[in-house]
């Protein structure tokens, strides 16, 4: 039975907006990021989102951009009109928004209207469109600026707002996607409501601040991710080829599960791009432990045309010319902010110490110390005498180690040396030394501290002398296909410089003559495999670096300093001085802490001397 006879159509407008719709409108959250996209594009100085049911039943974005005419309005539903190529050219693409789809996609799903007033204009115009039948423009109330409402989200097309989530998380996905924009936008106020709650509230950058782009942007990001953040970055500023990166990174110690905290930008659109964010990962894999991740908030300024990010209509993916070119640029400029960084450590490590403070007594009930009596103060309580006399007595401390060193004799100008790790006065249970500074307190783990010494002078001797090779006494042959094969031996002599060295073997194949000496004996087969699907995602020779630098850091632990063993006090202060000159000392490979320091002030609050 043959089949029926079908004849080629062309689909209805609105069926085909609804369509588009299913890419570029997938959740509450992609509307209002279009819509915010396209206020910032319209010069818009603050942003007001308002939102019911998570965006489910009612979405209101307010600006007090540009405005539009009429004729506007009944053009800007249309779909692919846009003012945002005015030459036509993909390459040089300078706006967030450029396709011309979000108004007619939302609109065919929705009850839609839109309200806009051009400066100096004497009335505004509004426009309705329900499920993408539209009406005609007629005047209405409104300031000068934008107002699009968006009632009833999926009416047109039930399937899809099935899968919407409760309004709660519909209202976190909004404020996620209005943070990201807020952060490349430091100049632009936003405001976001949901069922009468202010879930975000960021006012523009102080006025004082807005000739100064890094001190802006930092204050923005501090409003979102956090006072901790601001207080415990680096600043990266960064050129190669074109390309410019700057931003903000958080020192190793401040880190946390997941990677949700990193956030990219490419010519002020957040993006989620695999390849970026691989490079934050290469960048601290020498710092942090598999499973913890660092804060990160990375702007870079591309050539227009050395990127697209017409690669999909949410325009979140960006793709490169040369994706190499960036990631490097993106790894060099950390490791060199995290290295300038020194031996610095996060606050939250300090925080976190006095945190676990406890005030502690050894009464059960409050002692009544301000009572009075009728004959004035009252006598002491029982059982007081003799815990005052207990406590006064000498305590033994045989598990810690006190040198009564002086501090360090005066410079030939009269004044005593300064140590930012102070000096050491103690060794608790032969793991901690306790240093006394100008200033406070620092506790050191001599272990965590002695491995990152230890992994630095390992990685500096690679550096200087380059990777040790072991010639295989049998070359092994591993088959990784064409494409494979093509990338590795495109790369034969970076990978030499790591100590593989490989060279064509037939086709579909490689031979492996030498592995570097410090893997040891290594599985060569899964470490080819491995490597050129790393290049075939990243484009560089990472996988075979990371496993070269995680031998470093387990060499590094176990041939540091244990916990348990006793030092003396030349030895402690001589490990505080390398510390002090050593890059990355703030945190061990693992991305723990190697020290906290206690501030005096902090340790008087403790007591209540403050």
């Amino acid at each position: 039975m043959s089949a029926p006879a079908r004849h080629l159509r062309r689909l209805p407008s609105t069926l085909v907006n609804r369509i588009a719709a299913g890419e570029v409108v997938e959740r509450p959250a992609s509307a209002v990021k279009e819509l915010v996209e396209n206020a910032i594009d319209a010069g818009a100085r603050r942003i007001a989102v308002t939102l019911k049911e998570g965006g489910r039943t009612f979405i209101a974005v307010v600006d007090d951009g540009v405005g539009m005419s009429a004729g506007e309005l009944t053009l800007a539903v249309e779909r692919h009109c846009t003012s945002k190529l005015p030459g036509d050219d993909l390459t040089d693409i300078r706006t967030l928004g450029f396709r011309g789809e979000a108004l007619p996609s939302i609109a065919s799903v929705s009850r839609f209207t839109i309200t806009s007033r051009p400066a100096g204009a004497d009335t505004a115009w509004s426009l309705e469109i329900e499920g993408g039948a539209k009406g005609e423009p007629r005047p209405a109330a409104h300031p000068a600026g934008t107002r699009v409402e968006v009632r009833d989200l999926f009416f047109a097309t039930p399937a899809r707002l099935k899968f919407l989530k409760e309004p709660r998380t519909e209202s976190s996905h909004v404020a996620d996607a209005l943070r990201r924009l807020a952060m490349a936008h430091p100049a632009v106020s936003f405001r976001l409501e949901s069922e009468e709650r202010t879930l975000i509230d960021l006012p523009a950058a102080n006025p004082s601040l807005l000739g100064k782009a890094d001190a802006a942007r930092l204050e923005r990001l501090s409003a979102i991710m956090g006072r901790e953040f601001g207080e415990n970055t680096v600043a990266i500023d960064a050129t190669r080829e074109g390309f410019r990166l700057t931003g903000f990174a958080g020192l190793p110690t401040l880190n946390r599960p997941t990677g949700q905290h990193q956030y990219l930008f490419v010519n002020g659109r957040p993006v989620r791009d695999k390849l970026l964010a691989g490079a934050v990962r290469g960048a601290y894999q020498d710092f942090l432990a598999r499973d913890r991740h660092p804060m990160v908030a990375l702007f870079l300024e591309a050539p227009t045309e050395l990127v697209d990010v017409n690669v999909h209509p949410a325009k979140t993916e960006v793709r490169f010319r040369d994706a190499g070119i960036v990631r490097g640029l993106i790894v060099g400029a950390l490791r060199t902010a995290l290295s300038a960084a020194g031996h610095r450590a996060s606050t939250t490590v300090a925080d976190a110490a006095l945190g676990a403070f406890r005030p502690h007594s050894g009464f059960s009930m409050p002692l009544p110390m301000g009572n009075r009596g009728s004959g004035g103060f009252t006598t002491v309580p029982r059982g007081l005498a003799e815990a005052a006399v207990q406590f006064m007595a000498p305590m033994a401390m045989p598990s810690a180690r006190v040198e009564n060193e002086a501090m360090p004799a005066a410079n030939g100008n009269g004044e005593a040396p300064h140590y930012p790790l102070g000096v050491a006065r103690a060794q608790l249970h032969e793991t901690y030394i306790v240093a006394q500074t100008d200033q406070g307190v620092v506790i050191v783990d001599q272990h965590a501290a002695h491995e990152r010494l230890v992994h630095e002078r390992l990685k500096n001797q690679l550096e200087a002398e380059g990777v040790k090779r072991q010639a295989l006494l049998l070359p092994e042959v591993v088959e990784v296909g064409d494409d494979g094969a093509r990338r590795l031996a495109a790369r034969q002599a970076e990978l030499a410089e790591m100590g593989l060295v490989l060279e064509p073997f037939g086709v579909g194949a490689v031979v492996v003559r030498e592995t570097p000496a410090v893997l040891g004996e290594v599985d060569i087969q899964g470490l080819v495999r491995d490597l050129a699907d790393e290049l075939a995602e990243m484009g560089d020779h990472l996988a075979l670096k990371e496993k070269v630098e995680q031998v470093c850091g387990t060499l590094a632990c176990h041939t540091s300093v244990r916990a348990g063993r006793r030092l003396t006090v030349e030895e402690m202060n001589a490990l505080l001085r390398q510390m002090e000159a050593t890059p990355h000392s703030g945190q061990c490979n693992h991305g723990r802490p190697t020290y906290v320091e206690l501030k005096l002030a902090d340790i008087e609050r403790l007591f209540g001397r403050r």
